[in-house]
């Protein structure tokens, strides 16, 4: 797996360009702005994007994906609990005194047990609700690592009073699906540090 993070936009989030080195394809993980830069960052390693996958819809994290699509013709993915909020990230985006660009429309709904294949990269769809009604996170068993989006960061969790949030249903999504990966997996959340599966329910006061 190739693996690099570019962080974007006002609000510092983790987009992260996840390739495959025998297919030469890419999925872009949460693409919230700077387009451009995100794009160069493909081109660097040689790849072709295939996926745009947003772990939820909110303004900051999807930004730079209508722009992405018309470039490069890739499948824009989401949790079709999310979906709306793609059509309202303006509003979003106001309520934080910022503005955004229109988010793209998408091409497939991701569900729980989904597994986006691109080359020798596998990628679980693993439903974690809390900050988002459609919140998702992306698993390779293979590698290792499970992208969070806003639902598990180093020693924190994602704030769940924004519309579609709910406090049960993210401590749910922690203890019921992330807290059951292997303690070594690496979490690389949506903004912030990357952390581990065991630091987290050693440290994380939200896991107790």
């Amino acid at each position: 797996m190739i693996l690099e993070t570019v962080v974007v936009g006002a609000l510092a989030v983790n987009c992260y360009i996840v390739g495959s080195s025998s297919a030469h394809e890419a999925a872009a993980i949460d693409p919230g702005d700077d387009a451009a830069r995100i794009m160069a960052a493909i081109n660097r390693h040689g790849l072709k994007l295939k996926y745009i996958i947003f772990t939820h819809g909110h303004f900051d994290h999807v930004g730079a994906g209508k722009e992405l699509k018309e470039a490069t013709h890739a499948e824009v993915l989401i949790n079709e609990k999310d979906a709306e909020l793609l059509k309202n990230n303006a509003v979003q985006a106001a309520l934080f005194g910022m503005k955004t660009k229109p988010a793209p429309k998408p091409d497939k709904y991701l569900k729980e047990g989904d597994i986006i294949k691109f080359g020798e990269v596998e990628l679980t769809v693993i439903e974690t609700p809390g900050h988002t009604r459609g919140g998702i996170s992306l698993y390779s068993k293979k590698d290792g690592v499970v992208f969070t989006g806003d639902t598990l960061f180093w020693g924190s969790i994602g704030r769940t009073d924004l519309p579609g949030g709910d406090y049960k249903t993210i401590i749910n999504s922690l203890k019921t699906k992330l807290g059951r990966l292997p303690d070594s997996t690496r979490v690389y959340p949506g903004h912030g540090d990357s952390t581990t599966i065991s630091f987290e329910k050693q440290q994380n006061p939200y896991f107790e």
